[in-house]
């Protein structure tokens, strides 16, 4: 870890999809322990290509990437960067591939190094954190999306990370199960990046909320988005708030 307790420090990185205009332009941030940051921005914007890049999935065409204080450029460097980073996918699918929820959820563990007891004793306490008691020997493919979305989060927190990247964890779910998520994310003693065009739940589950546009961090405060409340006398006609109305 970074003495500063930077944990990810990306610079001016770029990236392009083949025969495409590029996904990431020039983008830099810098992530620090303990911080919870929603992070907001248009489909395409780059948030779901840029966590590919912090997790080594893809390799950016420029930039500089640092992650726990080391500059990670190569496979065996991101190796390390996965066992101490947990990623969230967007789709459920992609993250579960085994025939039963517990299989799916020792995985994790099983690959750390850890005795099959072990691990089925640790993907047995983290389903009972998340409400998924009983889940153990359900078919993953039958599951509904919320339940696929909640059991795709235990494979990651088995593995017990210092560090989550969540790639819209609200898909699918239903209005209770998204308040269990909150409070399963408040619980946790993490630090987090959280993406989702949900403004409600990046306030509830997040400490400060930053913006993506055109690949790239937006640092201006008046383009991150926000709700406010105005009152004014011609609030019950049709107006126009560019308009300067006389005294």
């Amino acid at each position: 870890m970074d003495k500063n307790g930077l944990i990810i420090d990306l610079e001016d990185i770029c990236f392009g999809y083949p025969g495409r205009p590029r996904v990431l332009d020039k983008l830099s941030l810098l992530f620090f322990e303990g911080e919870r940051m929603g992070l907001m921005g248009s489909n395409g914007s780059g948030k779901t290509t840029m966590f590919h890049i912090i997790m080594g999935l893809l390799k950016p065409s420029a930039g500089r990437i640092e992650v726990f204080g080391r500059p990670v450029k190569k496979e065996k460097d991101f190796r390390d960067v996965r066992k101490r980073i947990g990623l969230l996918f967007q789709d459920a699918d992609d993250q579960l591939f085994c025939p039963t929820v517990l299989e799916d959820v020792a995985f994790g563990p099983l690959n750390l190094g850890k005795s099959q007891d072990e691990a089925k004793a640790i993907a047995g306490r983290t389903l009972e954190s998340l409400g998924l008691a009983g889940f153990q020997d359900r078919i993953t493919h039958k599951l509904s999306g919320g339940e696929k979305k909640l059991v795709s989060l235990a494979t990651v927190l088995a593995m017990e990370p210092e560090v989550l990247l969540l790639d819209e964890p609200t898909t699918g779910l239903d209005d209770a199960t998204e308040k269990r998520l909150v409070e399963i994310l408040r619980g946790l003693d993490i630090s987090y990046i959280l993406v989702s065009h949900d403004m409600e739940f990046l306030r509830e589950a997040t400490t400060g909320i930053t913006c993506m546009s055109n690949g790239t961090i937006v640092l201006d405060d008046e383009r991150i988005p926000h709700t406010h409340i105005h009152v004014h006398e011609y609030g019950r006609y049709v107006h126009d708030h560019g308009r300067k109305w006389p005294a």
